[in-house]
């Protein structure tokens, strides 16, 4: 059984009372919009500035970017209501839900023409591993245990495509972020993690990562992208606005922030593959622990 640690949160603006979501005001001045904490905080900060701009002018209201510690403290965030605005990654969504059933996802990323995206297996360039079952003994470098794509899905796969069990086959070793992962598998501390494939992309892109002393060995299926989540007891104008603030987006300096090309309408529905892969892992979700 998979169980998630008990972080406080400390986000990288105020701190925030720990209130039942209920008792948060419907029709705030300020709203707190959560970003995931897949890479480096300072950095999705900086990156989301123009997000900030953006909302501000939309909604006429004051926005704080939030970037909490960790995955877990994102979900404890919304179950008691210290943000309004989530970009959850999909299984910390599913996980969120099943905390704060009160939250509503309305819109998803579009990447490729595709509201979906890979988790990818890599491996150090020359080192012991070169496919799936070399994982097989050795340590695997997962980022976040709440992460899709850089925990849940290649754990499926690895069980699925190889017949590799964490509990048994070879050791998760779970660093945090998906850059993390990264300099990980490259540094040889683990010969092989795996991550977001976008996300690597994007660490290719800016050279943040060494592209020549890595190696891609495995691409999962695709998964639901990111989703845009809000509290769902705000005031039906405010929702509206928010709602139309993303779906109508064509700032590309603001989308990204999300490496996405643009944002299309989503449900809690969309998510069930999620669910599913989690029963394949034999993950009981009210037993795990933010």
């Amino acid at each position: 059984m998979i169980r998630l640690s008990r972080r406080s949160l400390i986000a990288a603006g105020a701190a925030f009372a720990a209130v039942p979501a209920h008792a948060q005001s419907r029709d705030p001045s300020r709203l707190r919009v959560a970003l995931l904490p897949d890479e480096n905080a300072s950095t999705i900060i900086q990156n989301a500035q123009p997000l900030k701009t953006h909302l501000e002018r939309a909604l006429r209201k004051d926005v704080e970017i939030v970037v909490t510690t960790d995955y877990s403290s994102m979900i404890e965030a919304a179950r008691f209501g210290r943000i309004e605005i989530a970009y959850f990654g999909p299984f910390s969504y599913v996980l969120a839900k099943s905390r704060a059933p009160g939250i509503e996802p309305f819109a998803v990323g579009i990447e490729r023409g595709s509201p979906f995206y890979n988790s990818v297996v890599i491996a150090q360039k020359g080192g012991p591993v070169a496919a799936l079952a070399d994982v097989r003994g050795k340590p695997f470098a997962f980022g976040d245990q709440a992460s899709t794509s850089s925990h849940l899905v290649p754990r499926a796969l690895l069980l699925q495509r190889a017949g590799l069990d964490g509990a048994r086959d070879y050791r998760p070793v779970h660093v945090g972020t998906h850059d993390a992962v990264a300099r990980t598998v490259q540094s040889g501390q683990a010969p092989a993690g795996a991550l977001s494939k976008p996300i690597l992309d994007t660490l290719y892109a800016r050279n943040a990562v060494d592209k020549d002393r890595l190696v891609e060995i495995a691409l999962s299926d695709p998964i639901p992208n990111y989703p845009m989540v809000m509290q769902g007891n705000l005031v039906p104008a405010l929702k509206d606005a928010i709602r139309t603030a993303f779906l109508d987006l064509k700032d590309e300096q603001v989308l990204r922030a999300f490496r996405v090309q643009g944002f299309a309408a989503t449900d809690d529905k969309a998510y069930d593959v999620l669910r599913e892969t989690a029963r394949v892992l034999q993950l009981d979700l009210s037993q795990m622990r933010g």
